[in-house]
């Protein structure tokens, strides 16, 4: 498509969690930064977007993967590791140029922690 507005950035992605305080201990042990919470909603800061949870009861099925870029993905893993979370993979060098892991969280969204190769 061309002409008309360009998307420039994702202001946020939003997660239905069935257990909101479990998941703002998780994402807060992970290293989010908590801006807002209440039982029914949380939002934390990720770069200029944010990452918010709303409560409810999550998909069934897979519904894709948040991809969020960290300095230091080994170290990132590290810290994953140290809080008993169970990666699905370990820090690897992909042919698209990033160095990445995944895991889930505890409703099972998949989420990628990523940084550039170069």
């Amino acid at each position: 498509m061309t002409g008309g507005p360009r998307i420039e950035t994702i202001s946020a992605v939003t997660l239905i969690v069935s257990d909101m305080a479990r998941s703002v201990e998780f994402y807060a042990d992970l290293g989010f930064e908590l801006k807002h919470s209440t039982p029914d909603f949380a939002s934390f800061a990720v770069g200029e977007g944010y990452l918010n949870l709303s409560g409810g009861t999550p998909p069934d099925r897979l519904w894709g993967r948040v991809v969020l870029y960290v300095d230091d993905v080994d170290e990132m893993f590290r810290r994953v590791q140290s809080l008993g979370v169970d990666p699905e993979t370990e820090p690897a060098d992909a042919s698209w140029g990033e160095r990445y892991f995944h895991l889930r969280d505890p409703d099972h969204h998949e989420l990628s922690f990523a940084h550039p190769l170069q």
